[in-house]
C-alpha cells in the first residue's frame, strides 16, 4: 500500500508539468490578432438607407456605388465643366466618406493633365456636391471606418 501511495504522489508531482504552460501576454494577443485582421477591406461597405434594404452584401455595394455615381453625374451634368472643357467627357472622383458620415469629393487628374485648370474644376465639384443623403460608413469590425475610392464619373451622357 505504500508504494501506491508513493507512485500516486509521483504521478501527481509529475502530472503538474502537463499543466504548466506559457500563457501568452496580453500584447502577444493583441499583436497576433492585429496581424491576422486584412485592414484592406472592410466588413460593411458605406451605405445609403435605400440600399440597406438588400439582403444580400455585393448587392448592396453595387447599389451604394451606382446610386453615388448616378447623384454625383445629376450634380454635374448642368454644370459648366462641359462648357468650360467640352473634350472633358469623363472624370475621376476621389471619394472620402469619415466614421462620421461626412463625404469629401477630390477630382483626379493625370500627373501631366496641363490642359485643365484643375483649381476651378476642384472648386466646381466642391460647390456643386452638397446636399446628399445620409450615408452610413463603412464597419470594420463592428466600428465605423474612413473609406475611399475613386469613382470615374461620365459627365457627357449622349
Amino acid at each position: 500500500m505504500k508504494h501506491y501511495y508513493f507512485f500516486l504522489v509521483l504521478l501527481l508531482f509529475n502530472s503538474c508539468q502537463y499543466f504548466e504552460k506559457q500563457v501568452p501576454s496580453e500584447k502577444e494577443l493583441l499583436n497576433k490578432e492585429l496581424k491576422a485582421i486584412n485592414w484592406k477591406e472592410v466588413d460593411e461597405y458605406p451605405s445609403f438607407v435605400d440600399c440597406e434594404k438588400l439582403e444580400n452584401k455585393s448587392q448592396r455595394q453595387l447599389c451604394f456605388f451606382e446610386f453615388l455615381t448616378e447623384l454625383i453625374q445629376q450634380k454635374l451634368t448642368s454644370d459648366t465643366l462641359s462648357i468650360l472643357y467640352p473634350e472633358l467627357d469623363t472624370i475621376e472622383v476621389k471619394v472620402t466618406i469619415f466614421p462620421n458620415a461626412k463625404m469629401k469629393f477630390e477630382p483626379q487628374f493625370p500627373k501631366d493633365s496641363v490642359a485643365y485648370d484643375t483649381i476651378k474644376i476642384d472648386s466646381i465639384l466642391h460647390a456643386r456636391l452638397v446636399d446628399f443623403p445620409k450615408v452610413n460608413p463603412a464597419i470594420k469590425r463592428g466600428i465605423p471606418v474612413k473609406t475611399q475610392f475613386i469613382l470615374p464619373v461620365i459627365l457627357k451622357v449622349e
